[in-house]
């Protein structure tokens, strides 16, 4: 009968008391919310390079990340970015293909392929910059000044143990 009345409160969304205690709560568990609060602020933000200019969220990642750090390999990218090699790759290659960015050999060694937005690039990356920046600037209009300073502090203080736990495995 207790297993019944446990199926049922599950099935009726409520949470089943005997496993509460230890239980997970994924609306109210930091790396979920981190998560989903950044896949929602990119699918949002993504409507200005996507609609506007044909860009994938990948592709815009390249380009931004070449627009402030270039030249620079697919692996410094994807590791500046947190993002997928595999995804990074197809993105350089779409973006190669678009004219967007060039491939050359580094001069300082040619076993290293390093990206640069070519001249095209260059100009689609100056036209989604603003656009991003204040697109960023409605966003943070939710806080107020100290908040906004707060929330600096408080995520760089979390990415620096993030860091560090991932570290120490």
């Amino acid at each position: 009968m207790e297993e019944n009345a446990r199926a049922s409160n599950e099935a009726e969304g409520e949470p089943d008391e005997t496993a509460a205690a230890g239980a997970l709560e994924l609306d109210r568990f930091l790396p979920y919310r981190l998560a989903v609060l950044a896949h929602e602020v990119s699918r949002a933000l993504s409507s200005i390079y996507r609609d506007r200019f044909g860009l994938s969220v990948p592709e815009w990642r390249v380009i931004a990340n070449l627009g402030r750090h270039q030249p620079m390999s697919s692996n410094r990218i994807a590791e500046l970015g947190s993002m997928d090699k595999a995804k990074v790759s197809r993105a350089v290659a779409r973006l190669v293909e678009a004219g967007l960015i060039t491939r050359e050999t580094d001069a300082r060694d040619n076993r290293l392929i390093v990206l640069k937005l070519s001249a095209r690039g260059r100009r689609i990356h100056n036209k989604i910059a603003p656009l991003a920046l204040a697109w960023e600037a409605e966003l943070l209009d939710a806080l107020t000044p100290d908040e906004r300073e707060s929330f600096d502090r408080l995520v760089a203080k979390l990415q620096t143990r993030a860091e560090a736990l991932r570290e120490r495995g």
